[in-house]
């Protein structure tokens, strides 16, 4: 997004191509902030003609905060004669990032731009897993030789200083060993000090005395959410990566570890949403990437909920017997899957945060059986008064017949038409199916009465389309019960499902976010209407 005090005096500085203002600018302002003010209404020619105004190592700054959108832009397009030379000062795991996410044919003409020290130190960090710590590190660290006093150190990091990421750590490391091909290992890491420590050491000391031996180290193949974890449980800067040997090969830096929370969270977030990660951001992510990434999940759970039409249809004659049930679907499903989606996110961000393992599943379903056994009386209780509370109508239909009927009668029993029009059929009358409960047939208005025609020892009655259908009205405590138990033990249900579908997923090695809201919402949705009916046929049918 653009800037609203810096991106119009930009474009003016641009057209006026007024040089020292656009050095001042890129000098005084922070390269963050320039990246923001040029990353929208501006094409690449006019960044390049931006960044042409101050020195290659601000180029390199400002160029690291522009979105890969931006910077894959405007290195595909005409070659720049400082072009390697901005590769170069650019941290070592950005530069990476951005090799990764060229064409080769692009890749291959930058690499031939930049000096062989640093092809050689691309090349390494290419090979490790594109998720893993050996990617995401930079050899841009400082280190000095164990043999030296303070007082050297601090002259020795003075002339590092410049190339280097940070200089907060210091690493002591030991001479480079042969390796059996007669080429050079990486430095065995011996130990750590601090630029503070270091500043305020005797000047006389030497630093194998000042060192700090127990290390925190990662390994190049950890996983880059190991990383993170590790620099926010220990609020450290920086964290020295190691091969198999001991041998230093780079730091992770907490920008870098920052960067990975993100990300990982953005991803867990898309996936509780029941999208795909997108990779990109929204604004970056074309249609054909959205439409893809969303069309999958809503798809497979659309077919998922059609288990619903299953479910119901297997209870038609309950829904037929008291219509008033079916209006109380939705309020109960959607109870189940606000109690389940609740539970899966807290459990799934528990996990994230590594305070719930699988291990402690058996505390994890104790609680939340207790917490849904709360959460379903709280709810049921309002549940309960408000099925109570149903009108006398609503309670007995009304149901609309959608095609012409007939009703048959013993003759000794015809039907009558009351002072309303309407017909009373006793239970046990065979509609187009026998009915359980007494039902009043109103013909349509503008309809006259059916005429009963003889059949053996029967009357039959013929009504048209459109007749409306009532049903004794169910016992408004009776239906009060039927709601209130059915929400409690469809919260309880939700709440169980949604707190172990993570553990499970993490079990078998799956995401435990995919478990979240939509997936628990549409299985709770299912069998929730199970639980429903099979509650309102055992109480009111």
């Amino acid at each position: 997004m653009s800037n609203p005090l810096f991106t119009p005096e930009i474009r003016d500085m641009l057209a006026q191509n007024d040089a020292a203002g656009l050095a001042a600018l890129c000098e005084e302002l922070h390269p963050a902030t320039i990246a923001e003010a040029v990353e929208e209404g501006f094409d690449a020619d006019q960044i390049w003609q931006l960044l042409g105004h101050t020195d290659i190592r601000a180029q390199a700054a400002i160029f690291e905060y522009l979105t890969p959108a931006r910077q894959i832009e405007m290195v595909e397009g005409p070659a720049r004669p400082q072009l390697g030379q901005l590769i170069e000062k650019m941290s070592h795991d950005d530069r990476v990032d951005l090799l990764r996410r060229l064409p080769s044919r692009v890749k291959d003409s930058l690499l031939r731009l930049v000096d062989e020290a640093n092809r050689r130190d691309i090349k390494t960090l290419v090979e490790y897993g594109e998720n893993t710590v050996g990617a995401m590190m930079t050899t841009d660290y400082a280190w000095l030789p164990p043999t030296l006093t303070a007082a050297e150190a601090v002259d020795h990091l003075r002339a590092q200083a410049p190339d280097r990421e940070t200089i907060y750590y210091i690493y002591i490391l030991d001479d480079a060993p042969r390796k059996p091909d007669g080429g050079l290992a990486a430095r065995k890491l011996l130990g750590i000090i601090s630029l503070r420590d270091l500043i305020l050491a005797p000047r006389h000391a030497l630093l194998k005395d000042l060192m700090e031996e127990e290390l925190v180290a990662l390994k190049y193949t950890d996983d880059r959410e190991v990383a993170a974890d590790l620099l926010a449980r220990y609020d450290f800067i920086a964290v020295p990566v190691l091969d198999d040997h001991g041998g230093m090969l780079g730091i992770v830096t907490y920008d870098d570890a920052i960067d990975v929370i993100t990300e990982e969270a953005t991803e867990d977030l898309q996936r509780q949403g029941g999208v795909s990660p997108l990779g990109v951001s929204y604004t970056d992510a074309g249609f054909v990437t959205l439409w893809r990434s969303r069309a999958f999940w809503l798809a497979l759970l659309f077919v998922a909920e059609l288990a619903t039409f299953t479910v119901m249809s297997f209870f038609e004659d309950a829904i037929a017997a008291a219509v008033v049930l079916s209006l109380f679907v939705p309020l109960c499903i959607s109870t189940g899957g606000n109690s389940g989606s609740q539970a899966a996110t807290l459990i799934t961000r528990a996990m994230a945060l590594g305070e719930v393992a699988v291990s402690d599943w058996k505390k994890v379903f104790r609680r939340e059986l207790l917490m849904g056994l709360a959460l379903g009386v709280t709810l049921g209780v309002i549940a309960f008064f408000r099925g109570a509370a149903t009108p006398s109508d609503t309670r007995g239909g009304p149901k609309e017949a959608k095609a012409a009927f007939s009703v048959r009668v013993p003759a000794t029993a015809p039907l009558e038409a009351d002072a309303a029009g309407d017909f009373t059929a006793p239970a046990g009358t065979a509609f187009l199916t026998p009915v359980a409960k007494e039902t009043r047939v109103r013909p349509p208005d503008g309809h006259a009465p059916p005429v009963p025609v003889a059949d053996g020892p029967d009357l039959i009655y013929t009504f048209p389309a459109g007749t409306e259908l009532r049903t004794a009205p169910v016992e408004r405590w009776a239906l009060g019960l039927v709601i209130g138990v059915s929400v409690l033990g469809i919260c309880l249900w939700g709440t169980l499902v949604g707190a172990m579908l993570p553990l499970v997923f993490k079990k078998f090695n799956r995401d435990p976010a995919v478990a979240s809201s939509p997936f628990v919402a549409t299985l709770v949705d299912v069998t929730g209407i199970a639980i429903f009916f099979l509650i309102a046929k055992a109480v009111l049918l």
